[in-house]
């Protein structure tokens, strides 16, 4: 994806960047000029898209971590302090789903999807406006779901967790508000991900999105000006019911 260099000089995280959304974002950002700081839990895959920034011109550094477990992300947010600097834009994007019938989804499935998508986002939130407030500005983006806003049958963890974030982020753009940081939800229908493959296997590959038009979405976010704000956006799939 070609972009201009609207964001020099800004450092920018992006969980979940070593595959699907996350890596589309990161090159993304990446190519419009951040350096962007790669997260996800495998090393191999993040140095691939660290490489793919690099190649294009940009800059990137790689930090394996688990967004779900808040040692691993306090050092995260640490090391971003120390080593790279301040904090300009957050992307949360890791997120993991268990699919099938409420009445066989084990405790042990359901926490382990609300503990990547809810609390990740939250420890993220939490570590990122501590660096951004200081500085009074920054923009924290928080890729939630249609089903942030819907339900499907087969999906009550995911959809449960991507509540949560939608709830999370509410809350959190009324707190960053009075300190010159935007926060704001992106909500994808079906992307051609790994994830919605094992979600949705009834909706046809052709009919469903890239990752590059959520990247392209984050961007628009990013581009605004000082004087506007966008809360939500809602991506559909093109074949899907409009409203």
């Amino acid at each position: 994806m070609a972009g201009s260099k609207a964001h020099e000089g800004k450092v920018a995280l992006v969980t979940g960047a070593g595959r699907g959304i996350g890596r589309g974002v990161a090159r993304a950002i990446g190519e419009a000029g951040a350096r962007v700081v790669l997260v996800a839990r495998s090393r191999e895959q993040i140095e691939v898209v660290r490489g793919e920034i690099i190649a294009a011109g940009g800059s990137a550094v790689a930090i394996p971590a688990d967004v779900s477990s808040e040692a691993d992300v306090t050092a995260l947010f640490s090391r971003v302090r120390d080593e790279v600097g301040a904090l300009d834009i957050l992307v949360n994007n890791a997120g993991i789903g268990v699919f099938g019938p409420l009445e066989e989804l084990s405790v042990e499935d359901f926490d382990r999807v609300l503990a990547v998508n809810a609390r990740g986002t939250f420890l993220c939130c939490r570590e990122a406006m501590r660096l951004m407030r200081p500085r009074r500005r920054g923009y924290i983006v928080n890729i939630a779901s249609v089903v942030g806003f819907k339900g499907y049958p087969l999906q009550s963890a995911y959809t449960a967790s991507k509540h949560a974030v939608m709830g999370l982020t509410k809350s959190l753009a009324i707190e960053a508000q009075e300190h010159g940081i935007r926060v704001s939800a992106v909500l994808p229908g079906g992307v051609d991900t790994k994830l919605i493959r094992a979600a949705r296997p009834d909706i046809e590959p052709s009919d469903l999105m890239h990752p590059e038009d959520v990247a392209r979405t984050v961007l628009f976010l990013l581009s605004l000006s000082d004087r506007a704000a966008i809360d939500e956006i809602y991506i559909r799939r093109r074949a899907s019911m409009p409203w």
